[in-house]
């Protein structure tokens, strides 16, 4: 193996180890509202001190690969992979600490919808498959996560209904209300990383682009050539 491959693995295996950190990040926000456990909350908080690091360890290692000048594609596209998912994990765990702050700021006792708790589960289940998706660098499974996008976005818009019209009959206490709303959000934020994430699985792996579809998470497709126009 060149010096390159060498490298490229070894911070492939630090990514890897970055996407179960914050996966654990994601699943213990989302216990710590669940259980209203100011207390998990808090290990979200200061895990995210370690995952902002390994954040900027990665990049700048990126940065050093990128210095032996790969000239294969497949090697290029490789680190861009790396430093775009190094991104969006980190803003992952960025919403998983807004997830823990937001239990501090909520009463207690107060009943959760068991959509929110779906969708949680649901969101859990995308940051899960697009880190294994990328581990075994397997387009097939990045391309059904990408499918499950809007089964979440559903899930968001009847949780936020819903909500608004429990805060408006009394149902819900106001503080609790709109901190179900914002937590609905960042989760839809997170499954949002999730398919940039797996759009790069894509990307890598076929040399393929998915995130201009306009038809949607359906098939990659390959950008227009400067001589090709565009279907009317």
């Amino acid at each position: 193996m060149t010096e390159f491959q060498i490298k490229l693995t070894a911070l492939y295996q630090k990514l890897d180890e970055q996407g179960r950190r914050v996966l654990l990040a994601a699943l213990g926000s989302v216990d710590a509202f669940f259980d209203m456990d100011a207390a998990k909350a808090d290990l979200v908080v200061e895990g995210d001190i370690e995952i902002d690091r390994i954040d900027v360890e990665i990049e700048l290692e990126s940065i050093q690969l990128l210095a032996l000048s790969p000239t294969d594609d497949y090697e290029i596209r490789s680190v861009l992979t790396l430093v775009k998912v190094n991104n969006e994990l980190e803003r992952i765990a960025d919403c998983a600490v807004s997830i823990g702050e937001s239990v501090t700021n909520s009463p207690q006792n107060q009943p959760i919808p068991q959509t929110f708790r779906v969708m949680a589960n649901s969101v859990i289940g995308m940051i899960r498959d697009a880190n294994r998706a990328l581990r075994d660098r397997n387009p097939e499974l990045a391309r059904q996560v990408l499918l499950f996008d809007d089964t979440v976005d559903r899930f968001k818009r009847e949780i936020l209904k819903s909500a608004q019209t429990k805060i408006v009959s009394g149902e819900f206490d106001l503080d609790f209300g709109f901190g179900l709303l914002a937590v609905t959000k960042a989760l839809e934020r997170i499954a949002d990383h999730s398919t940039n994430i797996c759009e790069q699985v894509i990307y890598l792996e076929t040399g393929r682009t998915v995130r201009h579809d306009p038809d949607g998470w359906s098939e990659p497709f390959e950008p227009l050539s400067e001589n090709e126009e565009s279907p009317t």
